[in-house]
């Protein structure tokens, strides 16, 4: 039977309290706010006055609620945010990490996850409390009991440790919400503290040294492990800035970056995509990423053309090629469970699409004409992986694609107030030959995966696959074929899916128009003509409809991922912001 290493699932504010008495003077996060500078003025905040600050909102929560209700962190992403957080665990208060209502295209999500998780107090700061009262004014959610703001709170209260046990119910982290109404998994106090310990494993940091570097929203998963448990972990530094600064300007990520002697910092593939082609030369002097020890790459669909193109950019820059570490992760373990090595070269092979799509890995070359390109997400640390049979249960061979089953101390609880949801994707068991792994307990991903040279292979997500004539098609292959078909297409921003036709299933591709072609030079006939002739020479299948959209226009997730259920949907009702190309002349 394989054994699994042995984790500390210490809860993390535990060894903050350590840290506070041991290095009260030393920088834990430093927040770089960009809303007055445009260079940035960086606000520090030491472990004493960080632990003296978390207690203090901890006493203030225990005077309006009590031990095991919800707390909702509607604040925008600032050092109050992580006090908050922070705060609420001392208090043995259930975090639920969102964001302030005034941030643009979340709406819905908002009403949709406050509604579920039913918060009876919120934390938030002043400036964003115009917008946590209109909220409640505007929507018919039952108001909190009490609404909190941080930055206020009377800093000279004190609060004496309680018994925290790491089975204990820590925060709920709202699902993204790709391919459903977004859940609420149940982590606890042993599972940040594990799962901080695995990224950490992976990153081979220095304690107290290495020094994280985050723009992700921390009401993500990725961003609130790796922006706030993971320094907590091992006392080490860590710098954040908001989303929106990384948008607006996203060199000021890598400024930061080089700043430091041992870092480390994680991001989707898009970001390195914009990272690759948003930047000037100019802006790139002075850079040096040669203390960048990780780069780790995931929580989307990871691309061997983005690694390139961005190796390419920064090489010159001091960026090695082995600190590109792709990724595989969700939130329902944590957040990670499989990566490569940063000793390490991703690995990258090509596959044949037809095989691929019969479920089997067969090799090919990379020039073939029905290649299909493959990133590898490495092995799990401290937990296990499995490959199996969403029918039956049983173990696939290696080679063989089946779902990705995962079993180790980071699988969460379950799903807030989804019991039967609960059930089927926790707590399952492997049948038939099971070699040396476990019967159980092992959690359903919903995702396809494949084990090929001892390394995982992420294929797609299961409710995502396209199947026409029977024949099982990944939607990231016909959408990188379709903005690669015609430069009138946004590359990386296309959703493939099918409808019910008249004869079966059709194939349907909505993709963003592309900005940088003037819309009065923009040919739809020849866009779509295109699109549909590569897809039908790379797949052997027919587009039924290509539907143009403006850019912005596709439906994403709060981590940035399109969302195929939703851009469906938004077809289906006639929701998508097509382009009109009828008033040009």
């Amino acid at each position: 039977m394989t054994t699994l290493k042995e984790l500390d699932r210490t809860p993390l504010v535990q060894r903050l309290a350590k840290w506070a008495q041991l290095y009260p003077d030393d920088r834990a996060y430093t927040y770089m706010d960009y809303s007055e500078d445009v260079d940035g003025v960086a606000v520090d905040m030491t472990w004493g006055e960080l632990d003296q600050r978390a207690r203090a909102l901890a006493a203030t929560l225990r005077q309006v609620t009590d031990p095991g209700q919800r707390a909702a962190l509607l604040a925008p992403q600032t050092l109050d945010y992580i006090i908050g957080f922070l705060g609420c665990m001392y208090a043995r208060v259930v975090a639920v990490p969102l964001f302030s209502p005034d941030l643009p295209g979340h709406a819905d999500r908002l009403l949709a996850v406050y509604s579920d998780s039913e918060p009876e107090t919120v934390l938030t700061i002043t400036s964003a409390l115009p917008h946590v009262e209109a909220f409640f004014d505007q929507n018919t959610v039952p108001r909190p009991k009490q609404i909190i703001t941080v930055d206020t709170i009377d800093t000279s209260l004190t609060f004496e440790d309680e018994p925290i046990s790491p089975d204990d119910l820590a925060y709920l982290q709202y699902t993204s919400g790709s391919t459903r109404v977004p859940a609420g998994v149940m982590l606890t106090h042993g599972n940040l503290a594990v799962n901080a310990e695995q990224c950490w494993g992976v990153f081979d940091g220095i304690p107290r040294v290495s020094t994280g570097v985050n723009w992700l929203p921390l009401f993500h998963d990725m961003g609130l492990v790796t922006a706030v448990g993971l320094p907590i972990a091992y006392a080490s530094p860590a710098v954040l800035m908001d989303p929106v600064a990384f948008i607006m300007r996203p060199i000021r990520w890598l400024e930061l970056l080089s700043k430091q002697g041992h870092a480390f910092t994680c991001a989707p593939n898009f970001a390195y995509e914009y990272l690759a082609t948003k930047v000037s030369d100019e802006e790139k002097a002075g850079l040096d990423l040669s203390g960048v020890q990780v780069f780790m790459n995931g929580a989307e669909t990871i691309r061997e053309e983005s690694l390139q193109r961005y190796l390419d950019a920064y090489s010159p820059y001091g960026l090695r090629p082995e600190v590109q570490v792709p990724a595989y992760g969700l939130a329902e373990a944590t957040v990670y469970v499989a990566s490569s090595s940063r000793y390490e070269l991703p690995t990258v092979r090509a596959f044949d699409r037809d095989a691929l799509n019969a479920g089997v890995l067969e090799p090919c070359d990379k020039d073939a004409e029905r290649a299909s390109v493959l990133v590898g997400c490495g092995q799990p640390y401290g937990q296990l992986v499995a490959i199996v049979d969403a029918d039956t249960g049983e173990r696939k061979p290696d080679g063989h694609i089946g779902e990705i089953w995962i079993h180790g101390p980071n699988v969460t609880a379950g799903y807030w107030n989804r019991p039967e949801e609960t059930a089927r994707t926790f707590g399952n068991k492997l049948a038939g030959e099971r070699g040396d792994l476990p019967e159980g307990p092992w959690l359903r991903s919903g995702d396809l995966g494949v084990w090929y040279e001892g390394e995982l292979w992420i294929t797609g997500r299961i409710k995502d696959l396209v199947i026409i004539d029977g024949r099982n098609h990944y939607p990231q292959d016909l959408e990188y074929t379709a903005f690669h078909a015609h430069e009138g297409v946004r590359r990386g921003y296309a959703a493939a899916f099918s409808v019910d036709g008249e004869e079966g299933e059709v194939l349907i591709i909505v993709a963003e128009r592309n900005r940088r072609v003037p819309i009065k030079r923009l040919d739809p006939v020849a866009v779509t003509d295109a699109v549909r002739a590569a897809v039908q020479q790379h797949h052997d299948v027919r587009v039924h409809e290509l539907v143009l959209i403006e850019p912005g226009g596709l439906v994403r997730t709060s981590s940035g991922k399109v969302s195929h259920t939703a851009t469906r949907k938004a077809y289906l009702d006639g929701a998508l912001p097509v382009t009109d190309l009828s008033a040009e002349g």
